[in-house]
C-alpha cells in the first residue's frame, strides 16, 4: 500500500510540476521506440544498460521478488543469454550501470540492491560487481559484493551511476528531497562502505547514469529527465515519452541519446536524442573531474544544488506537494470507498 500511495502521489504532484518545471525536447525531436523485450520473464525490467564490450547488446533485470538474474538482449529485444550471479540476493535490485576496466579492456558490470520502501528495513545495502562475460551463452558468473550504509540514515534508492573518468560509485535516493551519495573512492569488500551526500537530486528519482565520455550525467523521475555536468550545474531537461511506469535510464554508447525504460511485461525501450549543447564535443581527461572530487574529499557539495533545483525542496515545491498530497487523499479515499 505505500507504494502504492507514493506512486499516486506521484502521479498527481505531475499535474502540478509539469506546468512549473517544462522540459526541454530534444533539439531534433528524434524520440524512437528502439525495441520491445521478447522475453516472457522479463516482467519488471528496473535497470537498465549498454553493454561495453557487445556492440548492440543491452543488459536489465526485474525488480524485486526475483532471483539475482540478468538478461542480455539485442536491438530487436529478443534475449542473447542469461545470467545468474552467484552468491548474490536479490531483496530489492533497482538499477545497474555498465563501465569498462580500463586496465583489462574487460567490461564490468554493476548490480544494485538499493530499494527500500520501507526506509530503514534494511541494516544495509549491497551492489554486486561482475565482470561481464567474453561470449553470450546462458552461465553462472562470480560477483563480488560490496555493502553500503548511508551516513544520514537508510533510504529508498533506485539510482547508481560510476563515473567512468574516476571510477567511483554514485547512489541517488527517491525521495521528495532527494540525494546524491557518493561512495569511498576505494571500495572494501571486507567491510560496510559509507554512502556520503554530496549534492541534491530531483524529486522522486528512479534511476540515473554516466555518460560514457564523463562529460554529463542524468537523473530520471517518473515525469522527466536532468542532465548534469559533474560538478551537479544542470544542463537542461529532456522530455521522455510516456510511460507506464518510467524505471530506467542509461546513455548510448556514443553518449549522443539516452535511452529509457519501463516496467510490466512486454515493455518498450526507448531512444531520445540530447539536445545539441548537451552531446559530448571533447572526451574530457581524468584531471578534468579532479574538481569535483575535490570537493566531494572536502565535504563541499558536488552538485550545483541552488542552480539544479534538485537539491532539495524550495517554497513552490513545498505548496506544490502539499497541494498534490491533498489531491491523492482524494484520489485515494475514492478508491477505497470504491473497492470495498
Amino acid at each position: 500500500m505505500g507504494d502504492f500511495v507514493t506512486r499516486v502521489l506521484a502521479a498527481v504532484a505531475a499535474l502540478f510540476l509539469l506546468p512549473a518545471a517544462p522540459a526541454f525536447a530534444a533539439d531534433d525531436d528524434g524520440t524512437e521506440k528502439l525495441f520491445v523485450f521478447k522475453d516472457p520473464r522479463i516482467t519488471e525490467s528496473s535497470g537498465l544498460a549498454v553493454s561495453p564490450t557487445h556492440d548492440g547488446v543491452y543488459y536489465t533485470h526485474n525488480d524485486s521478488a526475483a532471483a539475482p538474474t540478468f538478461y542480455a538482449v539485442d536491438g530487436r529485444g529478443r534475449t542473447r543469454a542469461t545470467f545468474q550471479v552467484r552468491g548474490a540476493e536479490a531483496r530489492d535490485w533497482e538499477a545497474m550501470a555498465a563501465t569498462k576496466d580500463p586496465a583489462t579492456g574487460r567490461g564490468v558490470l554493476w548490480f544494485a540492491d538499493i530499494g527500500d520502501n520501507l526506509d530503514g528495513a534494511w541494516p544495509n545495502v549491497s551492489v554486486y560487481k561482475v565482470t561481464e562475460p567474453r561470449t553470450l551463452r546462458d552461465a553462472t558468473l562470480p560477483a563480488v559484493r560490496y555493502r553500503f550504509r548511508y551516513a544520514d540514515g537508510a533510504r529508498n534508492a533506485e539510482g547508481v551511476m560510476i563515473n567512468p573518468m574516476t571510477g567511483r560509485l554514485y547512489v541517488v535516493s527517491k525521495e521528495f528531497a532527494g540525494s546524491v551519495y557518493a561512495a569511498p573512492k576505494k571500495l572494501r569488500s571486507d567491510k560496510v562502505n559509507v554512502l556520503r551526500k554530496v549534492g541534491g537530486a530531483p524529486i522522486m528519482a528512479t534511476d540515473a547514469a554516466y555518460a560514457p565520455d564523463g562529460s554529463s550525467y542524468v537523473v530520471r523521475t517518473y515525469f522527466s529527465a536532468t542532465l548534469f555536468k559533474p560538478s551537479g550545474e544542470t544542463i537542461a531537461k529532456v522530455t521522455m515519452p510516456d510511460l507506464k511506469q518510467a524505471e530506467s535510464i542509461a546513455y548510448t554508447a556514443d553518449g549522443k541519446a539516452l535511452l529509457t525504460g519501463s516496467e510490466g511485461p512486454g515493455s518498450p525501450v526507448y531512444r531520445v536524442p540530447l539536445p545539441d549543447r548537451a552531446r559530448p564535443t571533447a572526451t574530457p581527461s581524468p584531471s578534468s573531474s579532479s574538481g569535483a572530487e575535490e570537493r566531494e574529499e572536502s565535504g563541499s557539495p558536488v552538485a550545483a544544488q541552488a542552480d539544479s533545483g534538485g537539491g532539495g525542496l524550495t517554497v513552490t515545491d513545498v505548496l506544490i506537494w502539499l497541494a498534490a498530497a491533498a489531491a491523492a487523499i482524494g484520489v485515494i479515499t475514492f478508491l477505497a470507498r470504491h473497492t470495498r
